[in-house]
């Protein structure tokens, strides 16, 4: 390959996937593939599918591969023996991997809770972070913002409503009045309490416009997804609840806007697909062409906006008041909800049920209005504990 006199050629940049067998994961390769002169993957994880990451390892040859679950090692390190990779087991070795030198993207795409520590280390080591962990900023939000700013760590969302309102306000951050963020209301728009109670797994996985994972279909389906997004947007792009209204918008051509001090709405639009924010993450600050598919605008009979009823939507509803309330009650809310929705999809507990389960753990936990990362990490414990104790099963996080 021949460079310009002078200017040394593109370095890779080298990337650590965590939970790289999910959804966003998967996707993710898609685009590592298909843009192998701009990436390289060095470090891959995943909770418990050593099947799936072993055949990963064997395409993309990265350093090390990590399954967080224990169990799990024997059967990957005998299916790598013959591969130049390091195999690692345990949520430690994860916290650990996105510290090396041969790393300098780290895309969280962990699925709950356990995305929060590896986010922080990454952020202790100054990593790029591309990040789908929803749970990192909602437990942590203002701990986490603080020591990226510290360290220099630069946070980029992926979420296709973050990354949107993040494309939108480049270079504005000093004329925004206010974040509209979108939704669009999942399979039970308008569905009475009566209507949801006879709502099945397999009903609340079918998300009528997006693929993705069982976890955030059901947080989608409840409308706590969105109220997850609320706490996030807060510590991500420095601003007050009061500063963020919640569209409902059925069709999900437009994934978020923001309005400017004079009035201006800017809004990103393009089709439900999340390659295209995982892409823009990778290779922020610049854009780069994509092999998604394009918005046609003349197809679309139309685009709508509603305002969402906080009545039919109480997971919404309870979480915007987490957020408001700030302290540890959006890490009690996150927990709690991560083992519900554990509960539900294992068919022990209705889905109505999810909304008095996280309820039922935010009025029974102290609350912390200043906390530490400790304090944090102890509400999480004590929320888990809860439903554990009052539902009968403990619900370790979904992947």
């Amino acid at each position: 390959m021949e460079h310009s006199a002078g200017k040394a050629p593109r370095m890779k940049q080298r990337i650590a996937l965590l939970g790289s067998t999910g959804s966003i994961g998967v996707q993710t390769l898609d685009i590592v593939r298909e843009n192998s002169e701009l990436f390289e993957i060095t470090t891959l994880t995943a909770h418990r599918n050593w099947e799936a990451l072993a055949r990963q390892a064997e395409e993309f040859a990265p350093d090390s591969v990590v399954i967080a679950d224990d169990s799990k090692y024997d059967a990957l390190r005998r299916a790598l023996a013959d591969r130049p990779v390091k195999v690692y087991a345990g949520a430690d070795a994860i916290r650990q991997v996105v510290q090396a030198d041969t790393v300098d993207t780290v895309v969280n795409a962990l699925v709950g809770y356990a995305g929060l520590l590896p986010t922080v280390a990454a952020i202790e080591a100054g990593k790029k972070v591309a990040l789908a962990n929803k749970e990192t900023l909602v437990c942590a939000g203002s701990i986490v913002m603080r020591r990226a700013k510290e360290t220099g760590a630069e946070i980029v969302p992926v979420d296709s409503e973050h990354s949107a309102i993040f494309q939108c306000l480049n270079g504005r951050r000093g004329e925004l009045k206010k974040i509209l963020l979108t939704g669009s209301g999942g399979p039970f728009r308008g569905w009475s309490r009566e209507e949801t109670a006879r709502v099945t797994p397999e009903m609340a996985v079918k998300h009528p416009n997006w693929s993705m994972g069982a976890k955030i279909s059901v947080d989608s389906a409840t409308m706590m997804n969105k109220g997850l997004e609320f706490i996030e947007a807060m510590h991500l792009f420095s601003v007050r609840p009061e500063d963020i209204e919640i569209l409902i918008h059925p069709e999900s051509v437009v994934h978020s806007a923001v309005e400017l001090i004079d009035g201006t709405v800017i809004a990103q639009l393009g089709v439900p697909d999340m390659a295209l924010p995982i892409q823009y993450a990778l290779t922020w600050p610049e854009r780069r062409e994509s092999a998604s598919e394009r918005l046609d605008l003349t197809a679309l009979s139309g685009l709508h906006f509603m305002k969402p009823d906080f009545e039919k939507l109480p997971c919404l509803a309870l979480a915007v008041d987490c957020a408001k309330r700030g302290g540890t009650a959006p890490a009690v809310l996150s927990a709690a909800n991560e083992a519900a929705v554990a509960l539900f999809l294992g068919r022990r507990l209705g889905y109505n049920e999810i909304y008095d389960c996280v309820a039922a753990a935010l009025g029974s936990i102290d609350f912390i209005a200043e906390p530490s990362l400790e304090d944090i990490l102890a509400a999480d414990a004590a929320a888990r504990a809860f439903v554990r104790e009052r539902y009968t099963s403990c619900i370790s996080s979904s992947q």
